[in-house]
């Protein structure tokens, strides 16, 4: 076994401690560090990690093909600041890339998201699977947001769970989803994609739909309301700041 484990963090103080903890397992922990002001950092330093710090510049994909480029050993764990990998699933990465018999050159992991510490198992986000475990030299991040591990060859699927504690509180959730939804805005511009009073208007109400009704969002109750509803509004926010910006 040789893992590297590459974690991204801006102010994460909250949420750093579990996840430095859950990836201690790794050959080497790299942080890439956006220039935290809180004490993220002087938590990170406590245990076996190489800190780097690097403007973000509203481009997620950079900044984590930056660790990757970091990163020595045969295989590259990315995993998010408020991201906890489980024992059992801690267990199946150690064992599958130690196998020599392994030919994948990468691994999807399936994501759970906890909101106010309630499992969401409906929605989009109830089915999630995240491409997180690759063979170094093998891909490559791409897209500034909601980005994406490109694998130059096969990838399997692990069966543990990695767990997601996102959004401490709503004020929290706003922020996140005002941060995210500018650069979405910006990478919807570069790549192309034409804006519209129609898609201001309807898309948010499909977004809403599709998670509440046809992903049964509604199964999970008032936290599966919450979070179709900051879905929509994350979909309103893109929209209207992509259209803003064609106006200036």
């Amino acid at each position: 076994m040789s893992i590297s484990s590459v974690v991204i963090t801006k102010n994460e103080e909250n949420n750093i401690k579990r996840c430095l903890e859950s990836i201690s397992f790794s050959d080497e922990i790299i942080v890439v560090d956006d220039f935290s002001t809180d004490k993220t950092l002087d938590i990170a330093k406590r245990y076996k990690t190489k800190i780097f710090k690097r403007n973000l510049n509203q481009n997620f994909a950079e900044q984590r093909n930056f660790g990757l480029l970091k990163a020595n050993s045969k295989w590259v764990l990315f995993i998010d600041a408020d991201e906890k990998i489980p024992v059992e699933l801690r267990n199946e990465i150690v064992q599958i890339t130690s196998d020599p018999l392994n030919t994948k050159k990468g691994f999807y992991i399936k994501r759970k998201d906890f909101l106010y510490s309630n499992k969401l198992n409906h929605g989009e986000w109830g089915h999630k699977k995240v491409l997180r475990l690759i063979k170094n030299g093998s891909g490559k991040w791409e897209r500034d947001v909601h980005e994406v591990l490109k694998v130059d060859g096969k990838v399997g699927i692990l069966s543990s769970e990695l767990k997601h504690y996102p959004h401490k509180s709503l004020n929290k959730f706003i922020e996140s989803i005002n941060l995210f939804s500018t650069i979405h805005a910006l990478s919807n511009k570069k790549e192309g994609k034409r804006v519209s009073i129609v898609k201001i208007i309807f898309y948010p109400f499909f977004k809403f739909f599709y998670n509440w009704i046809i992903k049964a969002g509604f199964k999970d109750k008032d936290y599966g309301f919450i979070m179709s509803l900051m879905m929509s509004f994350h979909s309103f926010l893109s929209w209207s700041k992509q259209w803003l910006q064609t106006k200036k």
